[in-house]
């Protein structure tokens, strides 16, 4: 009965995440019907379960590619995902085995937790709490992207983030802000613009 609370409570958590994560969302039967990114994530989570049971790999790994074919987002069954993970939009959208993912974070369209490596071991990224992962962005290697970090749209990390850092470019280049200036204090849009500079 605790884990059924407990799976009810972190399925909640996901809805909530994406209703806060996008301001286009109207309602949770809204997200919980129409949200590619969060019907992934539904299915990482079983299929997550299924990969800890070595009896049960091979059809956790079928459950992944039928989500995959079904929303255009591959989650390895093997990845460790945190909670109230949210990703916008979704399509093309790739995780690999040995990624680790904190909690509340963002990944938008196109972004890729991937390896250079064909050896065995961690050959993924670890993302820390509250990082988001631009549209397209391209995380390669066991690299760690620190708490509250940023990756820009299109940008190919393949070095260390430290908490708080914006990476940018290709290869990426790394600078963490002297001050930190949060979105929803701004009053002056131009303020944003030169933190992001």
């Amino acid at each position: 009965m605790r884990r059924l609370r407990r799976f009810v409570t972190v399925l909640g958590e996901d809805l909530d995440a994406a209703r806060h994560g996008d301001p286009a969302a109207r309602s949770r039967v809204e997200v919980a019907l129409s949200y590619p990114g969060l019907h992934a994530v539904w299915a990482y989570r079983v299929a997550h379960r299924m990969w800890r049971e070595p009896g049960l790999r091979f059809p956790a790994r079928l459950l992944s590619q039928i989500t995959r074919a079904a929303t255009g987002i591959e989650i390895h069954p093997g990845a460790m995902l945190g909670r109230r993970l949210f990703i916008d939009h979704g399509m093309g959208v790739v995780v690999g085995e040995t990624a680790v993912v904190g909690d509340d974070v963002l990944l938008f369209h196109g972004s890729t937790l991937g390896g250079r490596s064909m050896t065995k071991g961690k050959r993924h990224p670890t993302l820390g709490d509250r990082v988001t992962v631009g549209a397209g962005a391209k995380i390669l290697g066991p690299v760690w992207i620190g708490d509250d970090a940023q990756v820009g749209a299109n940008a190919v990390v393949v070095k260390d983030v430290p908490d708080g850092g914006v990476a940018v470019g290709v290869p990426a280049r790394v600078r963490v802000p002297e001050r930190r200036v949060e979105p929803r204090s701004v009053a002056d849009p131009s303020e944003l613009i030169e933190y992001m500079i």
